[in-house]
């Protein structure tokens, strides 16, 4: 009976140590994303290059989390609840690390738009789009610490309003880049970031399905809602 309280104990200090770990992806995650938004409006290029330096944590970080949960289910083989608690840890890591990733994508087109000097950009405004990303991140994150279901539902549901912004942001783009030939290559690369945006709010509904699956055994049945219709650009 000791060894068994024993072994459970142990497992419970490393489940702690993973979940975490993962909080403080997570935290990371959101933190490169803010910046590089709030960048995108200021275009500062050491912060740009701060963000782009910056990814190598997240890397690393992720590739820690990896190897601790193959540690945790070498040595503790968890079954059921125990082992999605695993399962769910490197799932959403992986989701975060690419998170990321479009963070820097963000950056680096950012500095591509900051050097051209083109201050007759397109009017449009894609900052709004960016801060409900950023909120899903942080109540997805707030659900997955709390195992709270219903906030992760309300997550899962909020990306039809992002892709709705992402929509008509792609259309005043397109637009502006017809009106006048010199915004084409600065318009190609808000086209990309916007669609950054776009894929960091489905990668918060991804977290909001580990959620979900983590406590209820099964991803959402029923189908998530999508509006976005425009072409299948990735930005990675």
């Amino acid at each position: 009976m000791e060894e068994q309280q024993h072994i459970s104990t142990a497992f419970d200090k490393d489940l702690l140590a993973l979940n975490e770990m993962v909080q403080a992806l997570g935290s990371l995650a959101i933190a490169q994303f803010e910046t590089a938004i709030d960048a995108l409006a200021t275009q500062h290029v050491k912060t740009l290059d701060q963000i782009i330096s910056n990814d190598a944590k997240l890397d690393d970080l992720e590739a820690t989390i990896h190897e601790k949960a193959l540690e945790v289910i070498a040595l503790r083989s968890p079954h059921a609840k125990d082992l999605r608690q695993v399962l769910v840890a490197l799932k959403i890591a992986t989701i975060l690390e690419r998170t990321g990733d479009y963070a820097r994508n963000i950056a680096n087109r950012t500095k591509v738009i900051a050097q051209a000097s083109n201050e007759n950009i397109p009017g449009v405004n894609i900052g709004r789009m960016g801060q409900v990303a950023q909120q899903m991140l942080h109540d997805v994150m707030r659900a997955y610490d709390q195992h709270d279901v219903d906030l992760a539902l309300a997550v899962w549901r909020r990306d039809i309003e992002v892709d709705h912004m992402h929509t008509a942001f792609y259309k005043e783009v397109l637009a502006s880049m017809a009106r006048d030939p010199n915004l084409v290559a600065t318009g190609a690369h808000l086209l990309f970031i916007a669609k950054n945006i776009e894929r960091i709010g489905d990668y918060a509904t991804g977290i909001a399905e580990q959620v979900h699956f983590l406590v209820r055994g099964a991803v959402p049945e029923d189908s998530r809602p999508k509006a976005d219709r425009t072409s299948k650009v990735v930005g990675v």
